[in-house]
């Protein structure tokens, strides 16, 4: 019998990203952002997140992505760790989905750069693919 994992997914410039659902804290609209000089370009700012400060990682940074539409703002996904919340900046909030354990699968060869650094697998789902994003990692690398 296999297990099912629960994934909250999100988008970013047209890949569908995932992480595990137990690591999510919640999922916000854009909040002001305070930003924090000298550091890494990769960290848009730090917002107050009901008494909570919470680091906020932009993802389009981090990836090698184009900048966001102007106008566009990007939504965040809350997770925790050990050292607290910190906010994934994504373009779109997507579904919680269900995948049977059975049907992940290596990252393919045609993922390259930072995103298969960050990446620990792939799920095939009906028309597209779901890139199982490495919290741990993604966090060391910004």
């Amino acid at each position: 019998m296999s297990d099912n994992r629960q994934f909250s997914t999100f988008r970013l410039d047209g890949l569908l990203l995932g992480v595990e659902v137990l690591k999510v804290q919640e999922v916000i609209r854009y909040q002001q952002m305070t930003r924090v000089p000298l550091a890494a370009e990769t960290i848009e700012g730090l917002i107050n997140l009901r008494g909570q400060i919470v680091t906020a990682v932009d993802l389009r940074r981090l990836f090698g992505l184009p900048p966001r539409a102007a106008g566009r703002l990007p939504m965040n996904v809350v997770a925790r760790t050990d050292d607290g919340g910190v906010s994934l900046l994504v373009d779109e909030i997507g579904d919680v989905i269900e995948i049977q354990d059975e049907a992940f699968e290596q990252p393919p060869e045609t993922l390259k750069g930072v995103a298969r650094d960050l990446v620990d697998g792939i799920y095939k789902l009906e028309g597209r693919l779901l890139l199982v994003l490495n919290l741990e990692k993604t966090l060391a690398a910004a």
